[in-house]
């Protein structure tokens, strides 16, 4: 299953993947399943992707979400603040997780191998079990470059070896948390050609919450860089999204992002308007790829989507179907 999925090359491919993963999951995953009962929905009654029920993220912070019943590998958790229950993303086959970056990495980038990779990533690296660090940990490890890692607070030898490797003409990519990459150029000035600013979001209550456009604004001013790319990724997902510019993502062939109705999550809109964002991850083989997540956004003709902003929690309608 895992090579029809990686080497997916039409949405007919992707139908017929996803179809399949969805019977997979109803049969082997007993809380999805559970879900589905309750909303009379049977693999058999399913002809089309919009049939599929999106489990609600929230279930990942309560339940085992599992379509395996092999050993786990590994557990991503997401941060959370002093006492919140967080996600908790049972891996139990990181090869799964490994195939899905590497193949979208190259799928937008190219290889690895090309790039000396930085990271500034300073909240992550402080706690356990961040999906995060596990991706770019081996993304540095397989760039192959003696120059890549990981910066926590250490700006200056940073801003040191981003101009060093500006000189040298060498590809870097930049991957940093918002609050970061700005400490760095309030204190810096860069001129960098050479290198991809990428950000993962979020100010984590470090600083000030800012607009996209701003935000980038700063970063791309401070860095002189034309455009700022982004990635779209969670601790409930194997896969990501990025956007090299105006914060509007791409997916890799076996993700898709569809939109519902605000007021009825089992509504699934037509593209062009604001609805919660639905995530179909096929690289969640072995958890849920059918998920309803806490973000609003909108999905455009092409299949890109852009992330408009999340569900206050009094908003979140329709998620409490199920109490197990």
């Amino acid at each position: 299953m895992k090579e029809l999925i990686f080497n997916i090359q039409s949405e007919a491919d992707f139908k017929q993947a996803t179809l399949q993963v969805f019977k997979h999951q109803f049969e082997n995953n007993a809380v999805y399943r559970s879900f589905c009962d309750l909303l009379y929905v049977h693999p058999s009654d399913i002809t089309s992707i919009d049939q599929i029920p999106f489990l609600p993220i929230e279930f990942f912070k309560s339940k085992k979400i599992l379509s395996s019943t092999d050993e786990i590998q590994e557990t991503f958790t997401s941060s959370g603040t002093t006492g919140s229950t967080t996600s908790k993303h049972l891996v139990t086959d990181t090869s799964w997780y490994e195939t899905s970056y590497l193949k979208g990495f190259e799928h937008f980038y190219g290889n690895i191998e090309e790039y000396t990779v930085l990271a500034l990533l300073p909240n992550y690296l402080e706690r356990k079990g961040s999906s995060l660090i596990y991706m770019v940990n081996d993304l540095i490890n397989r760039s192959k470059q003696p120059e890549s890692g990981f910066y926590l607070h250490n700006l200056e030898e940073l801003a040191e070896k981003l101009n060093t490797l500006q000189k040298q003409h060498k590809k870097v990519l930049l991957i940093g948390v918002s609050f970061a990459l700005l400490d760095l150029v309030e204190k810096y000035q860069f001129n960098l050609s050479n290198t991809i600013i990428m950000e993962t979001g979020g100010m984590k209550g470090r600083r000030k919450e800012l607009i996209r456009k701003e935000l980038h604004a700063i970063l791309s001013d401070g860095f002189g860089v034309d455009n700022i790319h982004s990635e779209y990724g969670m601790t409930e997902l194997l896969s990501q999204g990025y956007s090299k510019g105006n914060g509007v993502f791409e997916c890799p062939p076996w993700m898709h992002i569809i939109t519902r109705d605000t007021e009825d999550p089992l509504t699934i809109q037509k593209t062009g308007k604001t609805g919660g964002i639905n995530v179909i991850d096929l690289a969640n083989f072995n958890s849920c790829s059918f998920i309803a997540t806490q973000d609003l956004g909108k999905v455009y003709t092409d299949n890109s989507f852009e992330i408009i902003g999340r569900f206050d929690t009094s908003d979140i309608r329709g998620c409490n179907l199920m109490v197990l």
